[in-house]
């Protein structure tokens, strides 16, 4: 029987007194805000998702809705109040503390926002700190927190000190500190927020490369809905404690489920988001794959952003088309289709592919090969 990495069921965090008649009140259909008058706070309500191997989840949330909290519950920081946590099968609610620390320092690794560098250890010391508390022998734990070093760009940085490096380098070494222990699970907790913009991107970047290459799964925290839509496979959107909306960033964008998060998405940059294969349409009836690559002026993948598609789609006027991994033909996109997909404005339980004015659509053609 298949079993997902990791599953969260009907979780609830209620800290203050009586938290199990809060949880049953929270059942009944009570607002978190009644429970405040009582001395309790609901951190989080009734959280349940699944997270498949090799894929990045996504928690995103304003301060105070419970990303951090969830996340704690997790790798059993914090005892949920109520629910199960399952990482491969194996009931975490149901460990005891000895063998809940086995499964932290064997299996799950966590990624903080502040770096937690040890200042009087070198950079070595500190990516191989990890394997230091799990007994492995100082041989083969330098060898293996050099590797994560070299996969995280700091090849040649072993013997300096956290103090000699910059922001995003420090937290390239908090990186490798848990790529060296070979965790199946990855738990980044606002990772890269207190970096600067570019260095932010910068490490964002680094970590799809890693993704790539390594495909370990992982779950990311962040209050950014941008930096949510790039790296998440599918993301979970909390609000004042529960999870509003989940999908791919695809979903969110085209269809997102109440106006909070209509109102989140209203900023970001729909031609970074969405991709072909989400506007595509399949070719015309009695149409040929060859007599569609033969009058494309391009062809690209489903996963290549539409801000891609402008410069053949503006150049000609046939379809761009669209192709698997085998080069095989599995839609096209007009270029009414494009101007159309980005032009639409989101709606709650909006479907894609309304028709907008014209007008709209152009100047979001014109915004996008500006590079705005």
């Amino acid at each position: 029987m298949y079993v997902s990495r990791l599953q969260a069921e009907h979780l609830y965090k209620v800290f203050g007194r009586r938290p199990d008649q809060a949880v049953q009140k929270l059942e009944n259909g009570a607002h978190r805000d009644e429970l405040r008058a009582d001395g309790t706070t609901a951190a989080v309500i009734d959280a349940s998702f699944t997270v498949e191997p090799g894929h990045i989840f996504v928690v995103m949330g304003l301060s105070g809705s419970g990303k951090s909290t969830l996340l704690r519950m997790l790798n059993g920081l914090l005892e949920p109040t109520a629910g199960r946590v399952l990482f491969d099968g194996q009931d975490l609610t149901a460990l005891s503390p000895r063998e809940l620390r086995g499964v932290r320092s064997n299996k799950i690794s966590m990624v903080f926002q502040h770096f937690a560098l040890f200042p009087h250890r070198s950079v070595l010391e500190n990516a191989a700190y990890g394997l230091e508390v799990q007994g492995v022998p100082r041989a083969e734990r330098e060898e293996r927190a050099a590797q994560a070093l070299e996969l995280t760009g700091l090849a040649g940085w072993e013997k300096s000190w956290p103090d000699e490096l910059s922001g995003g380098m420090q937290q390239r070494v908090g990186l490798a500190r848990a790529l060296a222990t070979d965790a199946d699970l990855l738990l980044m907790d606002e990772s890269f927020s207190a970096l600067d913009p570019l260095i932010r991107r910068d490490m964002q970047d680094q970590l799809l490369e890693l993704q790539k290459r390594l495909k370990k799964t992982i779950v990311f925290i962040t209050h950014d809905l941008n930096e949510a839509m790039r790296l998440g496979d599918r993301i979970a959107v909390m609000r004042d404690g529960e999870i509003v909306q989940q999908g791919t960033a695809e979903d969110i964008l085209v269809r997102p489920a109440n106006d909070y998060v209509a109102s989140f998405i209203q900023d970001v940059d729909r031609s970074r988001v969405l991709t072909a294969g989400s506007i595509m349409e399949m070719p015309g009836a009695g149409v040929s794959h060859a007599e569609v690559l033969a009058e494309a002026p391009a062809t690209v993948t489903s996963q290549t952003p539409v801000a891609e598609l402008f410069a053949p789609c503006s150049t000609s006027g046939a379809d761009v088309a669209v192709t698997d991994e085998d080069g095989g033909v599995i839609g096209v996109v007009p270029r009414e289709r494009l101007l159309a997909a980005l032009g639409e404005e989101p709606r709650v339980e909006a479907q894609a592919g309304t028709q907008v004015p014209a007008a709209r659509a152009e100047a979001t053609e014109e915004k996008v090969i500006a590079g705005a």
